[in-house]
């Protein structure tokens, strides 16, 4: 949601997750490198940089760029091999995307985030438009079905995730702006302007811009959380 909102201002970019490796054939392909993808070769990596910066400024004075907990490891290693001289990450991302702010968006209620995380795997809906048409749907891993070790296992996963960016942050030295998944659902336009005050945009372009994504939650999502809090109080 937040990315879809910064793009809609005109002026912040154009987030997205380019440094998934599981996406980067579907991106090179999207942005016509016709060389293989290899990120062991400096070629493929300079032209691919070189598309992911453009795509990032989205025609705007601003790089945008999604960064998912699970994929830190593999930006920074793929950043290292494009700037094999500079002392750490902070150094590398600003010499790929120049000068940075950072927000950090997490999600408190971790039970609640782990049902979703493990139902958009189960059925392999990831987004979905307002219109109730998908946005990102991909092949889902396994039949759906409440199951209380596998939301066990997520919520571990997703809080050790979050533990990791505060370490890193505070190994880069950097202090982002904090924001919550709860915060957004709430006043994601009230967000938006706090975002776009703290990456030096002008706040009042939230007011033009509208969300687009449909809430996927529902009864299941909350049958879920009772079941497995029935198993587990104290989650």
């Amino acid at each position: 949601m937040l990315c879809t909102l910064l793009e809609q201002t005109g002026a912040a970019g154009r987030p997205n997750s380019f440094l998934r490796e599981p996406s980067l054939q579907e991106w090179s392909e999207h942005w016509g490198i016709d060389c293989r993808v290899d990120v062991t070769d400096a070629a493929f990596n300079k032209r691919y940089l070189d598309a992911l910066r453009q795509e990032g400024f989205g025609g705007t004075s601003v790089f945008g760029m999604r960064l998912m907990g699970q994929d830190l490891g593999f930006a920074m290693s793929w950043l290292d091999r494009c700037y094999p001289d500079l002392p750490d990450d902070l150094a590398r991302l600003e010499a790929a995307f120049g000068p940075l702010r950072f927000i950090h968006l997490s999600r408190q209620d971790k039970l609640a985030e782990a049902v979703s995380l493990l139902r958009a795997e189960q059925t392999g809906l990831w987004h979905q438009n307002s219109d109730g048409s998908d946005m990102e749907r991909l092949r889902p891993s396994s039949e759906e079905g409440f199951d209380p070790d596998a939301i066990t296992e997520r919520m571990t996963e997703l809080r050790n995730l979050d533990r990791h960016w505060r370490v890193w942050f505070d190994l880069q030295g950097i202090t982002p702006l904090h924001l919550t998944y709860e915060a957004l659902a709430e006043d994601p336009i009230g967000v938006l302007a706090q975002v776009l005050t703290h990456i030096g945009c002008e706040g009042r372009l939230a007011q033009g811009t509208n969300p687009t994504l449909r809430k996927l939650a529902d009864q299941t999502n909350a049958d879920w959380i009772a079941q497995y809090r029935a198993l587990h109080p104290l989650a």
